[in-house]
């Protein structure tokens, strides 16, 4: 047995003797019915990561002040403790384990960026921990053989283009793009969405003519950007984050080169991008797994709420994030417990046969965390950005050819 198992071990026997000292010198986390329900956290406040990650923490801030506000979980107030992991695997696995076994958190929820999922599940799978998280889509994080592990999200990456993809191999032969152009960044998520495009679109047929994958911390992108300019595909997909996908755009932009179709993840839906961006993101693509104009009761709530507060709405990354606080909040409520020890399990044994109403929607999970559902297609229609596909969900008409940028 490994000294971090001993002590796991350790502080679930303090836990059942109901011990009110810190077990092992660790402050605790609570376990009076007045006491908050105390919930760890590791997020890329500064680093690659920042700018969701920030989104991130605006939605679990937002989840936990909308809890509170009705009376808390179990009849106790929630309590975030959120550490800035710097966007280091390193550093998010200490930041998690000083959580769990130093300051004794009652639950926990996952980070952001599937680079960072993965080893922070791992530290959460060791001591027994419920982990749901809102941004490790990749296809790695639900093949590592975690059963503690929930994505709050409606689809995983290889999935996000599904509808896009339908959609293209679906066109008339005369009017189906013949070629296409790939760049992702070296991140797991990022080039699963590009991928699983990519991979689907192959099998039709339409050829691949460029495939760059970049490092992270890339600004210069006018080496790629002229690779694709230079081979003219008829459509470009881009597996982005946020800053990545902007410099890649202005790039392509300069350059005169005018894709048939764009597609670029995550970044058409942060609020910030139409301003990066300028007068030119009409026709621009994205996958999301939500929509402020989503019907379900709790969407409604936290989109009145959130804008109130901050004078926006909120994003698919705050979405994620108060998506996660829902289903842990599910389970907790129905289960009747909030702490390390037996408690974990059972909640955890509560989601796998369970189904959540969230502001994404009804989630359901397979053994390995995957969502059993799908992402919508949203599209940039007369400057605004709207769900174009599939066609039952559709605010506004998907445009094929985009417009000239």
């Amino acid at each position: 047995m490994n000294a971090r198992s001993a002590f796991r071990l350790a502080c679930v026997a303090c836990a059942s003797a109901l011990a009110l000292t810190a077990c092992g010198g660790a402050e605790s986390g609570g376990d009076s019915a007045t006491d908050p329900i105390t919930i760890g956290i590791s997020l890329p406040l500064t680093g690659d990561f920042s700018e969701p990650g920030k989104g991130v923490q605006r939605g679990y801030e937002a989840w936990a002040a909308a809890v509170n506000d009705s009376g808390g979980l179990l009849g106790r107030q929630v309590e975030l403790r959120i550490l800035d992991d710097q966007s280091n695997s390193d550093r998010v696995v200490a930041d998690y384990e000083s959580l769990i076994a130093q300051d004794q958190v009652d639950l926990v929820f996952g980070p952001f960026s599937t680079r960072l999922v993965v080893p922070s599940a791992r530290v959460a799978s060791e001591y027994g921990m419920l982990f749901v998280e809102p941004a490790g889509a990749a296809a790695e994080v639900f093949e590592q053989g975690f059963d503690n592990l929930f994505y709050a999200a409606p689809a995983i990456a290889d999935d996000h283009y599904n509808h896009l993809a339908d959609t293209i191999i679906a066109m008339p032969e005369g009017q189906r793009p013949q070629t296409a152009a790939y760049a992702a960044m070296d991140d797991p998520f990022a080039q699963g969405t590009a991928y699983g495009l990519k991979a689907k679109l192959e099998a039709a047929g339409i050829q691949t003519v460029v495939d760059e994958v970049y490092p992270p911390n890339t600004t210069d992108f006018s080496s790629i950007a002229a690779q694709i300019a230079d081979s003219q595909a008829d459509i470009v997909v881009g597996g982005t984050q946020y800053q990545d996908a902007v410099n890649l755009i202005v790039s392509l932009q300069q350059l005169g080169y005018q894709p048939k179709l764009a597609a670029f993840s995550t970044a058409p839906t942060n609020p910030e991008f139409s301003a990066a961006i300028g007068a030119r993101t009409e026709g621009i693509l994205s996958p999301t797994g939500y929509t402020t104009e989503a019907p379900y009761p709790s969407n409604q709530e936290f989109v009145q709420r959130y804008t109130a507060e901050h004078g926006n709405p909120p994003s698919e990354d705050e979405a994620n994030a108060y998506t996660t606080g829902q289903v842990v909040a599910a389970a907790v409520q129905a289960v009747g417990c909030a702490e390390q020890g037996d408690c974990q399990q059972q909640l955890i044994d509560w989601l796998r046969g369970n189904t959540v109403d969230t502001v994404v929607g009804p989630l359901s999970w397979d053994a390995q965390g995957r969502p059993q559902s799908a992402h919508l297609i949203q599209q940039y229609v007369d400057g605004e950005i709207r769900i174009v596909l599939p066609q039952d969900t559709a605010e506004a008409e998907f445009t094929y050819p985009k417009a000239p940028w």
